[in-house]
């Protein structure tokens, strides 16, 4: 993939980074009896949803704070939100049972894969398809990884900082914050409002919601494929799934950077 994709693929590397951190590092639904009423039992909580199988969850504890307005269609910014995280919720757990039939037909080369682990291919450049065949065996080894490195601290004033290897995580952007319903990973929308790549219109949030949805059926066909014994390696499933996947979400990628370029969006009611 040329680095003209890969801008228009990933617009806004940063803050997409810190929100998919905050999605994939949220613990805490109360209702599944995970105790955050504190900062260090919310990340506490992270490995044991991950055992648990329940990878759909964790968007749904994540905390963006929506503007109070009503978009031209009536629908609330605070809807839109919700319907990006629950998409996001039903592509993970997608992904999750993808993952789990990888695992299972290919254990020994999935085995010698995470000596590489998904970090690493991650810092040796984004070669999407050798991702792609790393995250398949193992969709939330970076998280694994980056939760034996975090420490976090109660601030007193109802927020956290959190630290990986003593600094501060991702430049301070990824923090705790409590809510009426527990302690929840905070996506700090006043910061990232000023990327010009972050959603700003109800057309803007739908498309995002529509590139999880593109993810999800793009597993979806990739498992199609695989139950029907097409999918004959790792690497076979990582190039189908990186291409199935990368497809997609370019194309909404481009339908995105497209929409940011136009002025002439509809603003937001009080």
């Amino acid at each position: 993939m040329s680095n003209q994709l890969l801008t228009i693929f990933f617009p806004a590397p940063r803050w997409v980074f810190v929100a998919a951190i905050c999605a994939l590092c949220v613990v805490g639904c109360k209702k599944n009896g995970d105790d955050t009423s504190t900062p260090q039992k919310a990340l506490d909580a992270i490995q044991r949803m991950i055992e648990e199988g329940r990878p759909q969850d964790l968007p749904k504890m994540v905390d963006i704070k929506a503007r109070d307005v009503t978009f031209e269609d009536g629908v609330t910014e605070a809807s839109a939100i919700q319907n990006v995280k629950d998409k996001m919720g039903d592509m993970l757990a997608q992904l999750w049972r993808v993952s789990k039939k990888v695992n299972s037909r290919f254990p020994a080369e999935l085995k010698a894969e995470a000596k590489v682990g998904v970090k690493a291919a991650a810092d040796q450049g984004f070669d999407y398809r050798s991702l792609a065949k790393r995250v398949l065996g193992d969709p939330f080894g970076f998280l694994t990884e980056q939760r034996a490195r975090m420490e976090v601290e109660d601030l007193g004033d109802g927020t956290a900082a959190i630290s990986i290897d003593k600094e501060p995580a991702f430049g301070g952007l990824l923090t705790m914050v409590e809510t009426s319903d527990g302690w929840r990973m905070n996506v700090p929308v006043d910061t990232l409002r000023s990327n010009k790549y972050w959603p700003d219109s109800r057309h803007e949030w739908a498309v995002i919601a529509s590139m999880m949805i593109g993810i999800e059926n793009s597993l979806g066909e990739f498992e199609e494929e695989f139950d029907e014994g097409k999918i004959r390696s790792v690497r076979e499933a990582g190039e189908r799934v990186g291409r199935l996947v990368g497809e997609s979400v370019v194309v909404q990628s481009i339908i995105y950077s497209m929409m940011k370029r136009d002025d002439g969006a509809a603003p937001a009611k009080k």
